[in-house]
């Protein structure tokens, strides 16, 4: 059900009337660890309707969404893999895209959605700033969204929060910065086979070398996106990005739902990048994620170094967790880029997320429109 706001006459100044009708209709696209994740949170959100899901994985077609996203029960709702199709009978309002990490293999989907009308939230790595692969494709991409009037928007925990928006956040108390570092310690254990895959976690060394090589490992994908972004936010002219990527060797077995990583195989990626301004390191990303850096008696954790004036340093143990973290800014971003006009956005583009412990509905302007286009 939406809600329009009216203000009454002088005696009760900005008083608001709720009127109830539709929610806010959400698409949810993946049904893998984030994207089943994002769709129980849409769930549990009072003005957010979870009105379909969309997949990949042809055998998850028809499959009832509640058991496909880990529910334990039915939503007498079937899951599709025909984007057109389920777009078409569901109507959403906004969709959010957790099917993949770069911008490329998001493009297709996202235009899809774009094309019908749809906001969309991409927690993809590469679409946090896809100008940084791509001027022109970005380019185009923000065109096709002015003319279909629609919002679209990359986030995440990291690239989308921790290593980029909290960074630019902290400088805001700065009236000049000569350098920032920031290292991110965090658990690859909640994630799936394919950001797990990434990382070559249960690789031998020389299988991860050789993935470095070929592609198939990559590490965090998401560093030149952080980079490009926190350049973006100062008004930074970056020269170059270099990256350096070293195995994280386990010593004891550890174990997920998708993995069995055993001694003297790999644990997860050191992935280093540093960004050189005028000839100088001026930003430092580290990210040595692992499963279980517990086990090894790691603490996980997330550290941000400001040399400015004034210095500024945040430190946070535990880590802010990734799995929980991504499904939660996506989901808070709804009533965000639903209140932006029509356009490509990143996340230093928007007012900063919160929490939605309301009913979304009272967090976006003109949503009774909104919810009459339904």
């Amino acid at each position: 059900m939406c809600i329009t706001r009216r203000r009454f006459g002088a005696k009760h100044p900005g008083k608001i009337s709720l009127i109830m009708s539709n929610a806010i209709r959400v698409l949810v696209l993946g049904t893998g660890q984030m994207g089943s994740g994002i769709a129980r949170l849409v769930l549990e959100k009072q003005g957010l309707e979870l009105v379909g899901a969309y997949a990949r994985r042809k055998q998850r077609n028809g499959m009832d969404v509640g058991l496909a996203i880990g529910l334990g029960r039915s939503l007498d709702s079937q899951v599709s893999t025909n984007l057109d199709d389920v777009i078409k009978r569901v109507r959403p309002h906004v969709a959010i895209q957790a099917t993949c990490s770069t911008f490329t293999d998001a493009e297709e989907e996202i235009s899809t959605l774009v094309r019908h009308g749809v906001h969309v939230i991409s927690i993809a790595e590469e679409m946090a700033f896809p100008a940084c692969r791509s001027k022109e494709k970005a380019g185009e991409l923000r065109e096709l969204a002015l003319r279909h009037g629609v919002a679209v928007l990359g986030t995440g925990i990291n690239p989308g929060f921790v290593l980029d928006l909290l960074i630019i956040t902290l400088t805001g108390v700065c009236t000049d910065i000569q350098a920032i570092s920031a290292r991110r310690v965090n658990d690859l254990a909640p994630y799936g086979q394919s950001v797990l895959a990434s990382q070559g976690v249960g690789l031998t060394p020389d299988d991860f070398q050789r993935g470095l090589e070929d592609g198939s490992v990559v590490g965090h994908i998401g560093f030149p996106e952080s980079i490009h972004m926190i350049g973006f936010g100062l008004g930074w002219d970056l020269e170059r990005i270099e990256e350096d990527r070293k195995p994280i060797i386990s010593t004891v077995t550890r174990e997920t739902p998708f993995v069995v990583v055993k001694p003297g195989q790999v644990a997860g990626c050191l992935h280093t990048a540093v960004a050189y301004r005028e000839g100088k390191p001026v930003v430092t990303l580290t990210h040595p994620q692992q499963v279980h850096p517990y086990l090894e008696g790691v603490e996980t954790g997330d550290v941000i170094e400001i040399t400015g004036m004034p210095n500024v340093r945040f430190t946070g143990s535990p880590e802010i967790p990734g799995g929980l973290g991504t499904c939660a800014v996506a989901v808070n971003m709804i009533p965000r880029i639903l209140n932006a006009g029509p356009g490509l956005y990143s996340m230093a583009d928007l007012p900063v997320p919160a929490a939605i412990l309301g009913d979304a509905r009272q967090l976006v302007r003109n949503v009774s429109q909104l919810c009459s286009h339904g």
